[in-house]
């Protein structure tokens, strides 16, 4: 038979000294009902129950932080023997954290933690996080095989083509075998796009130089384009196409060593042998 204990004011029940004793009050029912809200004012709540099932929308833990990013907070996962798994929010550094501690969950603030990792879907929109896998097949060149700062193994989507050997000393980039590069390689003062090579410094020269005694070998045709006005003379012969003139052939030199920086034509052969019989 139901029975219904009715007080006026606060009913309090007590078992021994009361929250300062170590007695316990038990309610021993296939479902405890409470139809107000509960409110549990001491240190600790121990739940036993197999399932915990939540009707609420949103969880809040660190109820009382009053203070914006004081406080680190989050959810602890026991691993029994093992060290404790942890999802928190690192209110020092404004960022969320998954890994492992030897903490338990008592502590009040994280200062131990070993990252974890985290296992994703391939992302579908710009905003969603990527895994490695998806990384890897749409960035650039995934380098392996590293010892002695050489990287034996390039491959993956948008990057430098075949195998090399890289070497990277903390200064120098060396490459033994191909690049092949569908855009451009560049640095502070050279920029090569497809064929054409270019000195990106205003006014500064286009260097090649050969080692040793070795020489710059041409080995097909080398084609001038006009100049509208001779370059100023200087120690160094500097050889370029106009108009031709008296000599026929339109490829001039000039040097300032040689007659006071004048401007000479190198003369043809039709040119030389018609003079040659002129002067007899």
């Amino acid at each position: 038979m139901a029975k219904t204990l009715k007080t006026s004011g606060d009913y309090i029940v007590k078992a021994g000294a009361g929250s300062s004793g170590s007695h316990t009050i038990r309610l021993d029912a296939s479902t405890v009902r409470i139809p107000g809200n509960l409110t549990v004012d001491g240190t600790q709540t121990t739940i036993n129950s197999t399932t915990l099932t939540l009707e609420d929308q949103f969880m809040e833990v660190n109820r009382n932080n009053s203070t914006a990013g004081s406080e680190d907070s989050g959810i602890f996962f026991n691993q029994g023997s093992s060290n404790n798994q942890l999802l928190y929010y690192d209110a020092d550094q404004s960022e969320f954290v998954i890994g492992a501690t030897t903490h338990a969950a008592t502590v009040s603030a994280i200062t131990n933690i070993t990252p974890g990792t985290l296992r994703l879907a391939n992302p579908t929109q710009s905003d969603h996080a990527a895994t490695k896998a998806y990384v890897d097949s749409v960035g650039g060149a995934v380098l392996t095989g590293s010892t002695n700062n050489q990287v034996t193994t390039v491959t993956g989507a948008n990057a430098i083509t075949g195998e090399a050997n890289l070497t990277f000393d903390g200064t120098t980039l060396a490459v033994t075998g191909n690049i092949t590069a569908t855009t451009s390689i560049a640095n502070d003062a050279v920029s090569i796009i497809d064929n054409v090579v270019t000195a990106t410094r205003s006014n500064d020269d286009l260097v090649l130089k050969a080692s040793g005694n070795g020489n710059i070998v041409v080995n097909d045709t080398l084609t001038f384009s006009a100049m509208a006005t001779d370059p100023t003379a200087t120690a160094q012969t500097i050889l370029y196409n106009k108009t031709a003139g008296g000599g026929g052939t339109g490829l001039y030199f000039r040097n300032s060593n040689i007659g006071s920086g004048a401007v000479g034509e190198l003369i043809s052969k039709s040119k030389a042998t018609a003079l040659a019989i002129a002067l007899g």
